[in-house]
């Protein structure tokens, strides 16, 4: 059958339609958004210029931060820019691509979370045997993994809903096109494909979480045997991991386990996952662990001397 599209482009609400409020969230997005690029380039680069990246933990980090920025980045620009404008549209095409690159990059970063959350319990509860579970080609192979099976969940999602008519409204209440708020914009009955989006999004999401869940309470259970000094310093990797479990998590459960509606709660929500937790990510890893912090140090330091030898 003929998909039946008499729209070009959608408009999307935003967050307020209060100017003030809309000065206020550019000013404020745009610092987070500054902040989130500079915390994450920071993280990777460091991580990329020194021994770090040669263990697993990091490795796996240096990534989360590369897909910290591309995930903000498919979202943040454009509703920075929308708040300066008064009619926020966006193509149908541009609408599509953020659909896929959303779940694409999200796919990634809950999957490069649960390798993260592996390598740790491999550490602690296998000390003996990491080296050879979590060698250099392993982590390799497990990172080509995790971007080829977001590819096989992210790709359906595009297909459910650029499959949908579109022919009446199109206005989009949310400040960046997502699955749910079109469904709610297109002219058919969408229970079905609402139904697979729960299925597919809600539930990697709660599984995921869940395995997470149970496998820092066998870190935690573990923990009882170690020395004091191991357990704090495994107690701090492990609640920098948790922290941002938490963050990224407990809000995407929300917004996709449920009968698929919208609420405009969703969109404050959906900041948690797609700006506050990336944002935050660099912070909740380098605080507290002193190995990234001597690495920074590192591998800056010794950049600004060279800068500096070359110009003098």
């Amino acid at each position: 059958m003929e998909i039946q599209r008499n729209i070009s482009e959608f408009i999307l609400l935003g967050l307020s339609h209060d100017p003030n409020i809309q000065l206020f969230c550019f000013v404020l997005f745009l610092f987070c958004y500054v902040s989130l690029l500079i915390g994450n380039l920071l993280i990777l680069v460091s991580i990329r210029c020194s021994s770090l990246f040669q263990q697993p933990m990091y490795y796996f980090l240096s990534h989360l931060s590369s897909v910290d920025i591309l995930y903000t980045s498919s979202v943040t620009p454009k509703l920075i820019g929308d708040m300066l404008v008064k009619i926020k549209s966006i193509s149908f095409g541009s609408c599509m691509l953020q659909v896929f690159s959303m779940h694409y990059f999200g796919s990634i970063e809950i999957l490069i979370l649960t390798a993260m959350a592996f390598d740790r319990y491999v550490a602690i509860c296998k000390p003996l045997h990491y080296m050879i579970i979590m060698n250099k080609t392993k982590c390799s192979l497990i990172v080509l993994a995790i971007w080829a099976i977001s590819v096989v969940h992210s790709f359906p999602q595009l297909f459910l809903i650029i499959r949908l008519p579109f022919c009446g409204p199109n206005e989009i209440d949310h400040y960046f096109c997502d699955v749910l708020p079109l469904l709610k914009v297109a002219c058919t009955d969408t229970y079905i494909t609402g139904v697979l989006v729960v299925a597919n999004s809600g539930m990697i999401s709660l599984v995921t979480f869940i395995v997470l869940v149970v496998s820092y309470a066998i870190i935690l259970f573990t923990l009882r045997n170690h020395s004091a000094e191991g357990r704090r310093k495994a107690l701090s990797t492990c609640g920098s991991h948790i922290t941002v479990v938490v963050l990224f998590f407990a809000p995407a459960i929300f917004v996709y386990l449920r009968p698929p509606t919208t609420y405009p709660e969703d969109k404050v929500f959906a900041l948690f996952y797609t700006i506050i937790a990336p944002m935050f990510n660099p912070l909740i890893y380098t605080l507290r662990n002193e190995e990234m912090k001597n690495a920074m140090r590192k591998v800056w330091c010794q950049g600004y001397f060279r800068w500096k030898l070359i110009i003098y």
